[in-house]
């Protein structure tokens, strides 16, 4: 099966103060945004988009699947197990991301997902941090992620320490992101403008 991804979309968005999938990033809004670098990164394959029980979604195209976190609370390892659960069924390997990163590049994913050797899941690492949300996982991991959380256990570094995980020093992405901008996501107002000024677009473009 060809490699998917999923946009984890469903956080409350408290410390942007308004709804970070459409806010709008040149003529995008940041969800369709980064779908479509996504899209561009997997050369087409499967996209399944984790949103939050009620929310709404800026128009999409058709293919893209929806799926929805009932507890977004409980993080993103949550989210990562809704999305897991509809993509599984037609890809192997999973590409995870947030809705949040508009400066993503699409060669970092072909980086990531060309990894060789053996493993389940495929993790930047900066000194002692991970992004875990800039990494990709074999769906196969679904098991051991309804385990943890069936344990109340949400952190993602949980799930590392069972699987087999590869960790990716940050400087080898520089390689194809030299200013290590696909892991730049947008927490706060700005994090928004200073994005927008890097991509020189205005929130009016």
């Amino acid at each position: 099966m060809e490699p998917g991804a999923i946009i984890l979309c469903g956080g409350r968005s408290s410390r942007m103060g308004r709804d970070k999938a459409s806010l709008p990033f040149g003529s995008e809004l940041m969800l369709q945004r980064v779908l479509r670098l996504v899209t561009e990164g997997l050369s087409g394959g499967p996209v399944v988009i984790v949103a939050a029980r009620d929310q709404e979604l800026p128009p999409l195209p058709a293919a893209v699947r929806i799926a929805r976190d009932q507890y977004p609370e409980h993080g993103p390892l949550e989210g990562l197990a809704a999305g897991m659960e509809v993509l599984a069924q037609i890809a192997d390997t999973a590409f995870v991301t947030s809705c949040d990163v508009p400066l993503l590049n699409p060669d970092v994913i072909r980086l990531l997902l060309s990894t060789p050797g053996e493993w389940d899941a495929v993790v930047p690492q900066e000194e002692r941090f991970l992004h875990p949300l800039c990494a990709v996982y074999r769906t196969s991991t679904l098991a051991t992620i309804r385990r943890l959380l069936a344990s109340d256990e949400y952190r993602p570094r949980a799930m590392f320490q069972q699987v087999r995980t590869v960790y990716v020093p940050v400087e080898e992405l520089r390689t194809v992101d030299q200013d290590l901008h696909s892991l730049i996501n947008l927490n706060h107002p700005e994090d928004y403008r200073r994005a927008l000024a890097l991509a020189a677009l205005s929130a009016t473009d």
